[in-house]
């Protein structure tokens, strides 16, 4: 009983604290600088420019991932199709991020 009760407590806990909230805005930064923020309500092909060359990002149906870039192991790439907030890709050889932003309910955690 006891067990079933934590169980069902937990479970409430986890949909109600820690549900993803979809993504209203990507930011895409080359190295330390923002090079755009950019609405997910637009469908756009996204070109960066980075150290290794160029990066191609798309925003498709209110989700964004990269397509194409210049790095060996294409991690970027195979990451996906992001569409909630807090999701990110990253292209550390080419130095480029895609963050998505949307609505924040928390601005810290702690355990």
């Amino acid at each position: 009983m006891i067990l079933a009760f934590s169980a069902t407590l937990v479970l409430w806990l986890f949909t109600s604290l820690w549900s993803n909230q979809p993504a209203s805005k990507v930011r895409i930064r080359t190295g330390d600088k923002i090079f755009a923020t950019l609405s997910l309500n637009q469908d756009r092909t996204v070109q960066v420019t980075g150290p290794l060359g160029i990066s191609q990002i798309i925003i498709q149906h209110s989700k964004v991932r990269f397509i194409e870039s210049p790095c060996h192991n294409q991690y970027c790439v195979h990451q996906g199709w992001l569409s909630r907030a807090g999701q990110a890709a990253v292209c550390l050889p080419n130095r480029i991020s895609v963050e998505l932003l949307g609505e924040k309910r928390f601005d810290s955690l702690n355990y």
